[in-house]
């Protein structure tokens, strides 16, 4: 029995409609691609930041 909490209250999704079912995944998939989105901007700020650093390096004093 899966359970998901909402503001709070539990809900058993096998009782749940149709279409309230697959909002929740919708909101389940929009989560995990925010995720990813996060951890891909982290790299490329690391990124940016050693080409920064590596420009730093190459200008004139």
């Amino acid at each position: 029995m899966s359970k998901i909490n909402i503001d709070g209250k539990d809900y058993d999704l096998n009782t749940l409609p149709e279409e309230a079912q697959k909002q929740i995944l919708s909101l389940q998939v929009c989560d995990q691609k925010i995720r990813n989105t996060e951890q891909e901007l982290a790299i490329l700020q690391t990124a940016r930041n050693a080409y920064a650093l590596a420009l730093k390096g190459q200008l004139p004093e």
